[in-house]
């Protein structure tokens, strides 16, 4: 499997040419975001309930109003969640100017704004999949104001 900002990453750590700084990094936010951005199990249950998701911030708007169903299975809660966090991260970085993905050291994936301010939103789509809030439109409003 060829994944672009695998390669960047790769190169970087093991003394690989970086070639232009501001492209590699252009390159590796493409890739992080086109990878994190397939939320799969998130996409097929909203198509089922016939939203589609077309990573606009409306369609977290939508998403906030469905009857949360995968709430009665606990098996699929914590992933359906997961889904969900990284897709509001995908709007986010999509269309919030300058807002990227940062990838903590564990692995972990936040969004960071031009602010320098991090938002965990993979915690925020668990817990919105768990309980309702936050609501995804409204982490995405707070993180365009920042």
């Amino acid at each position: 499997m060829n994944i672009r900002f695998l390669d960047t990453w790769r190169g970087r750590r093991h003394g690989g040419d970086e070639g232009s700084s501001t492209g590699a990094a252009a390159r590796e936010q493409e890739g992080i975001t086109e990878l994190l951005s397939e939320c799969e199990l998130l996409r097929v249950r909203a198509m089922r309930l016939g939203l589609r998701l077309d990573d606009s911030p409306g369609s977290l708007s939508a998403l906030d109003q469905l009857t949360p169903e995968w709430r009665q299975d606990p098996e699929e809660l914590p992933w359906f969640g997961n889904d969900a966090g990284l897709y509001l991260g995908s709007v986010i970085v999509r269309t919030v100017p300058g807002a990227i993905w940062h990838i903590w050291p564990t692995g972990h994936p936040v969004v960071r704004l031009v602010s320098g301010r991090e938002i965990q939103v993979v915690q925020a789509g668990l817990d919105w999949a768990a309980s309702g809030v936050p609501e995804l439109a409204q982490v995405y409003a707070e993180a365009a104001e920042a």
